[in-house]
């Protein structure tokens, strides 16, 4: 038994690129929900001085470094997204690392329940360690403008996102709550405090 009054359970909240999820998580937060982003994690794992970092530079070479010694996400993402076995192996060094960081962190929650927000949480198997997955969706056209209006990037850049991310059919198949994003962010803030109220009244994310 853990020495806690409880333990709490952890909700694993993902969506596709320019779905919201990123608001969502936030809503959360001010709802006074122990959250950790996979994207945090990500930067905590490749930061100077962890050996991930290292195994990076040696295999692409110091040209993913800025000045200061800091990865260049941007110059690691456009080499990634152009070849997909140097993305196999990317994701092969880094999922079990921020695996355990975030894990690590979400066994120290206050709450009754805690988020584990990832665009990769289906594709990456980590779905298996969470209770339950609520998945942020959005009709793709939505997607798109959304994505380019945020990022400044082009339409191919974004289309090769979207390939590279799992089918949304495919990932509202793994959802067991779904929050449509297309209104504005006091009808998501709705949906995400109806969402809470439901959750704190589940028990190992179970009704």
């Amino acid at each position: 038994m853990s020495t806690k009054a409880f333990t709490p359970w952890i909700l694993g909240l993902t969506g596709g690129i320019g779905s919201g999820k990123s608001a969502a998580a936030e809503r959360f937060v001010e709802l006074g929900v122990h959250l950790v982003d996979a994207d945090q994690a990500a930067r905590w794992v490749v930061e100077p001085g962890r050996p991930a970092l290292a195994s990076i530079v040696e295999r692409f070479g110091p040209g993913v470094l800025l000045d200061d010694g800091q990865l260049d996400r941007a110059a690691l993402r456009q080499l990634i997204f152009a070849d997909p076995a140097q993305r196999k192996w990317l994701e092969q060094l880094l999922h079990p690392l921020i695996g355990q960081e975030i894990f690590s962190y979400l066994a120290k929650a206050e709450s009754p329940y805690a988020v584990y927000v990832s665009p990769l949480l289906i594709e990456s198997g980590q779905y298996q360690k969470v209770k339950r997955v609520l998945v942020i969706d959005v009709p793709q056209e939505l997607q798109v403008a959304r994505t380019l209006a945020r990022d400044k990037t082009n339409a191919e850049q974004v289309q090769a996102i979207l390939k590279a991310q799992l089918a949304r059919d495919e990932r509202l198949g793994h959802a067991d709550d779904v929050v449509v994003n297309d209104g504005d962010l006091a009808a998501l803030h709705e949906q995400i405090d109806r969402l809470h109220h439901f959750y704190l009244t589940l028990r190992g994310g179970q009704p």
